[in-house]
């Protein structure tokens, strides 16, 4: 009798792990299945667990050592607790197979739009099916205008002169030293919420306007708090902690919450003004938005969240890796200076005191090597490091890696720029040059070898408008002002959150010292003993 009671007891305790018994001897009965990680010890129950929590500080680059060492697949796939799958690839084949082949098997999925939800509600970059779609042929229709071209334009033009150029002609007189990762995300803030809502919110304003500023301060502030627990709820290995975090009011879901009540409040003010507009439409995005259709204050809410995210962080964190990238490199700032000087000389209306500050988009569209080097910097350092997707059914990647219904399925940008198989045996160089051809023009490459605007259906419809905005401020900089880094020789660090940011920002000072030599109208050179001289931080 007491045997019985006992194996009954057994058999009552052992009921909840049978299903993970089961899962577990599937697996070892059908190997295709079974997760990979390139020199990743599994752990009994816990899987890889205990090596994403002892490197979950430096993700990106752990991933991206695991990825290089798995040739010729460049794939990991896991699985924590038994429960959460998941793979990360830096493969072109496989990028294609999720991006465009097999597209309608990896949507953003309900796990992944419930963890943005609260922040970017359904707009077109946390939506799937019907909702994404009639956003996107919206979007589409509108960013295929010529007028919207111009306005991009026109506003770039107006933020650079007015506020760019003289903020740094200050700090230029002052002696003093800018943190341009800084500088170029109020910039991105004052330019997207130009040209998608018709606000200004003059974040580049001279100093004595700054009390002026307060609130679109504190929404930057409160942007990248949103976007800091976002990322803090997909790098855990279980991803329903957040919640859990949530509801006992714990960071950094405490300053989410009170992130989400700046940020819905900036977008709230921005759509009641534009309701209270009327059928005044404008040349803005969200004019024309409105003017399209019937659309709820949520929705537009949804959009206005949507296109901040897009219009400031992609747009500052790939200018602020190009500046750094081009300080350790002298001979492509020259090359990148003498083109500028070309495009400058042959301008139809030298004379004109606007124009010789800034560059027409047909004068932008002949700066091939400057396109290629903007480009090359997004190569080493995409904007968005990793993008995620959720699997509808089971299904295997070309290179033969299993993905289970409802992993995360994950590409990195990030390392697929480290791959030699890929980008060649200098694929960690910083080279304009490979994105040229014989004759000088830019030549693209496959959007799935270099999914740095995304690919497929999914393709980013402002890629034209974030290359305007890019060229301009780097040619109407460079054509004035020469700058040196004050953080050293070493790379700063990186901090990975929906877009890649640089650890510490980017401090840099005009260089008094720096000097161009023209050598017979060929070349500019310079000083490079005088160059290198160690830099004094003025922080």
């Amino acid at each position: 009798m007491e045997l019985s009671l006992t194996s009954s007891s057994a058999l009552v305790l052992l009921l909840p792990f049978l299903p993970l018994l089961c899962f577990w001897l599937y697996l070892r009965h059908d190997p295709k299945k079974q997760p990979h990680a390139h020199g990743l010890k599994p752990y009994p129950v816990l899987g890889t667990l205990p090596h994403f929590i002892k490197n979950q500080d430096r993700f990106l680059e752990w991933s991206t050592d695991i990825l290089k060492r798995d040739a010729p697949r460049h794939t990991m796939s896991f699985k924590v607790l038994g429960l959460t799958g998941g793979v990360i690839t830096a493969n072109p084949a496989n990028v294609e197979h999720i991006l465009k082949t097999n597209f309608g098997n990896y949507p953003k999925g309900e796990l992944t739009v419930s963890m943005i939800e609260d922040f970017l509600g359904h707009g077109i970059f946390n939506s799937d099916g019907d909702q994404w779609l009639w956003q996107r042929k919206a979007a589409s229709y509108e960013f295929s205008k010529r007028s919207l071209r111009s306005f991009v334009v026109d506003a770039v033009r107006s933020e650079v002169v007015g506020r760019l150029l003289p903020m740094l002609q200050r700090a230029e007189r002052d002696g003093r030293a800018v943190d341009v990762q800084d500088v170029l995300e109020r910039f991105a803030f004052d330019n997207i919420c130009r040209v998608a809502f018709d606000d200004d919110p003059a974040c580049l304003a001279e100093e004595e306007s700054v009390a002026a500023t307060e609130r679109s301060a504190e929404f930057m502030r409160a942007f990248n708090d949103a976007q800091t627990a976002v990322t803090a709820r997909f790098m855990a290995p279980v991803k329903s902690t957040w919640r859990v975090k949530r509801f006992l009011n714990m960071e950094p879901e405490r300053r989410m919450r009170e992130a989400l009540r700046t940020i819905h409040g900036y977008a709230d003010r921005i759509v009641r003004e534009r309701r209270e507009r009327g059928e005044d439409a404008g040349e803005d995005f969200l004019s024309r938005f409105v003017a399209a259709g019937e659309h709820s204050d949520e929705g537009l809410r949804d959009v206005v969240t949507n296109f901040l995210l897009a219009g400031r962080d992609t747009t500052s964190s790939a200018l602020t890796w190009f500046f750094w990238l081009v300080s350790t490199r002298p001979d492509v700032e020259a090359k990148i200076v003498r083109e500028i000087r070309t495009v400058r000389s042959a301008s139809s209306s030298p004379d004109d005191p606007e124009t010789s500050r800034t560059f027409s988009f047909d004068e932008l569209r002949e700066m091939h090597y400057l396109h290629a080097a903007i480009t090359e910097s997004m190569r080493l350092y995409p904007p968005v490091a990793l993008d995620t997707h959720s699997c509808r059914d089971d299904d295997f990647l070309p290179d033969g890696t299993f993905v289970g219904k409802g992993w995360l399925m994950s590409y990195s940008a990030y390392a697929m720029a480290r791959v030699e198989e890929i980008w060649g045996e200098d694929c960690e160089e910083f080279r304009p040059e490979r994105w040229l051809g014989e004759d000088g023009m830019f030549r693209p490459e496959s959007p799935f070898k270099y999914p740095v605007f995304h690919a497929g259906p999914r393709m980013c419809l402002g890629k034209e408008m974030a290359y305007i905005q890019m060229k301009s401020i780097v040619a109407c900089v460079f054509d004035k002002f020469r700058f040196r880094f004050l953080g050293g020789e070493d790379t700063p660090g990186l901090v990975l959150s929906i877009t890649l940011r640089m650890k510490g920002g980017l401090p840099m000072q005009e260089s008094e010292f720096l000097q161009w030599k023209d050598d017979g109208g060929q070349q500019l050179t310079r000083d490079d003993k005088v160059w290198r001289k160690p830099p004094v931080s003025l922080f």
